[in-house]
C-alpha cells in the first residue's frame, strides 16, 4: 500500500510526532482514513506507537522516514523519476506551440519570397522593360524578416529594467516569469485551474476551525467553508453531516434545544496547539486569462495575426500549379497549407473562446465567494441565540496534550524493560509518600 502523501506531509509538518486527530485536522482527512494511513505508515517507515495512561495513542516517526519509504518502495522511486521526466516533457510541449508559430511564419515568409521571385523572374523574361519593377517584390520579405527575432521578447530591455526596479513586496506573489515561448502556451491555454486543490483546502480549513475551537463548534462556524447551501439544509444544519462523518464528531443538544458538535479525536494532540492562520471563509481564486506579461500577450497576438495573414497571402499565391512548377520548399508548404491555415485560425479563435469561458467561470466564483462571505459576516454579527450556542459549545471544548511523561508503553523499547521501569517508578513514589 503506497503511503498517503497528505499523511506523509502532515507528519513532517507536525515534527514527526502526531496523533490521529493531529493528522486528520491538518490534512483534512477522515478519522478512519487518517488512522489506517498512520498505521500503514508506521509499519512501512519504522514508526513507533506510544500509548498514554489514558489509552490515547501517539505515533512517532524517525526524521528520515521519507528516505526509508523511498528505499523500500520501488514504485515511489519510479514515480519520482517520472515526475522529473514529465517536467521536462511538459516544458517541451509548452514551448512547442511557440516554436511552431515562429517556424510557420518563417516558412511561409520564405515560401512567399520564393514565389514572388519566381513570378518576378517569369515576368522579366517576358518583358525586359519591367525588369526594374521586379526589385520591388523584395520589399515585403525584407521588411519583415529582421524584426521577427525582436518578437521573441518584445520590450525586453524595458521589462528587464522594470523587474530590477520593482520593490520586492510587489513581486513576492507573482508567478515565476516565463519566456516568450512559454507565454505563447499561456496565451493559448492559460495556466491551469487555480482551484485545483479546493477540496483539500476546504477540509484543511474546517479541520483548523475545529482544532482552533478545541474540538467543539456550532454549525454556523463552518458554514463559510461550504459552497451553496439551500435554505432547508441551512435550517436543519444538514450540511454538517459530512464533517461529522469525516472527523468522527457527535452532536449535543443544549438546554434551549440548539445543536452543537464536538470531536473527541481532534481534542487529543501530541504537542501544544500552534496558532493556525485561518481565513474567515473559503475563498476561491479567480481564473486568470494568462499569467504572461502584457507585452508577451501583445507579442503573441501580433505573431498570431501575422501568421493568419501570411497564410491567406500564401493561399492566394498557391493558386494554380505554381507549387508543382517551383517544387522544393514551396511544394512542401503547399502540402501542409491547410495545417498552417488551421493553426493560424485556431491560434486566434481558441484564446477568444477561452476568454469568455474565463469570464463565465469568474462570475460563478464571485457569487460563491460572496455567499460564503455573507455567512462569515453573520457569524461576526452573532445574535442572542447564536451567542448562546457558542457559549454552550465552549463547555465541551478541551485539549488533551500527550507529552513524553504520559507515555506508559512504546514500541520503541522492549515491553519487559518498560514494565520494570514502571514498577521502579511506583516504588519510588510509595517511598516518597
Amino acid at each position: 500500500m503506497t503511503p498517503n502523501p497528505l499523511i506523509v506531509k502532515s507528519v513532517e509538518q507536525l515534527d514527526y510526532r502526531v496523533t490521529v486527530g493531529d493528522v486528520a485536522s491538518k490534512a483534512g482527512l477522515e478519522i478512519n482514513t487518517a488512522q489506517q494511513g498512520l498505521l500503514a505508515l508506521a509499519a512501512d517507515a519504522g514508526g513507533h506507537l506510544q500509548v498514554a495512561e489514558t489509552g490515547d495513542i501517539v505515533y512517532s516517526f524517525p526524521n528520515n522516514f521519507r528516505n526509508i519509504l523511498r528505499n523500500k518502495y520501488l514504485r515511489l522511486q519510479l514515480k519520482e523519476w517520472w515526475e522529473k521526466i514529465w517536467q521536462v516533457l511538459f516544458y517541451l510541449i509548452r514551448i512547442s506551440f511557440g516554436i511552431f508559430l515562429i517556424a510557420s511564419i518563417l516558412i511561409m515568409m520564405i515560401a512567399i519570397a520564393i514565389i514572388v521571385i519566381a513570378i518576378s523572374s517569369s515576368r522579366d523574361n517576358n518583358n525586359n522593360d519591367r525588369r526594374s519593377s521586379g526589385g520591388g517584390f523584395f520589399f515585403f520579405p525584407h521588411f519583415w524578416s529582421p524584426d521577427i527575432f525582436w518578437l521573441f521578447s518584445p520590450n525586453y530591455d524595458r521589462n528587464y529594467y522594470q523587474r530590477q526596479n520593482t520593490p520586492t513586496y510587489q513581486t513576492e506573489n507573482k508567478e515565476n516569469e516565463m519566456n516568450f515561448l512559454e507565454a505563447v502556451y499561456s496565451f493559448l491555454f492559460g495556466d491551469g485551474n487555480p482551484n485545483y486543490n479546493l477540496e483539500e483546502r476546504r477540509w484543511q480549513e474546517i479541520g483548523g476551525v475545529i482544532r482552533t475551537n478545541e474540538g467543539a463548534i456550532v454549525a454556523e462556524q463552518i458554514a463559510p467553508y461550504f459552497d451553496e447551501i439551500d435554505p432547508v439544509s441551512q435550517e436543519d444544519e444538514e450540511y454538517i453531516l459530512p464533517v461529522l462523518a469525516r472527523f468522527n464528531g457527535y452532536p449535543e443538544v443544549s438546554p434551549e434545544g440548539e445543536l452543537i458538535y464536538y470531536f473527541p479525536d481532534l481534542q487529543v494532540t501530541a504537542a501544544e496547539a500552534r496558532k493556525q492562520s485561518l481565513t474567515d471563509y473559503l475563498q476561491e481564486k479567480l481564473w486568470h486569462f494568462s499569467n504572461a506579461s502584457s507585452g508577451q500577450i501583445i507579442g503573441a497576438i501580433a505573431l498570431g495575426g501575422a501568421n493568419f495573414i501570411l497564410a491567406l497571402v500564401l493561399g492566394n499565391l498557391l493558386r494554380g500549379d505554381i507549387a508543382a512548377e517551383i517544387g522544393g520548399l514551396v511544394a512542401f508548404v503547399d502540402s501542409i497549407y491547410w495545417l498552417l491555415l488551421g493553426y493560424g485560425t485556431a491560434f486566434l479563435s481558441v484564446p477568444l473562446v477561452r476568454y469568455f469561458f474565463v469570464q463565465w467561470k469568474n462570475e460563478r466564483i464571485e457569487k460563491r465567494n460572496y455567499l460564503r462571505k455573507e455567512r462569515a459576516n453573520r457569524l461576526v454579527k452573532a445574535g442572542k441565540n447564536l451567542l448562546q450556542k457558542l457559549n454552550y459549545a465552549r463547555q465541551f471544548a478541551t485539549q488533551k496534550v500527550i507529552s513524553d511523561r504520559d507515555i506508559t508503553y512504546s514500541t520503541e523499547r522492549d515491553l519487559i524493560d518498560q514494565e520494570i521501569e514502571k514498577l521502579k517508578g511506583d516504588r519510588q513514589g510509595d517511598i516518597t509518600t
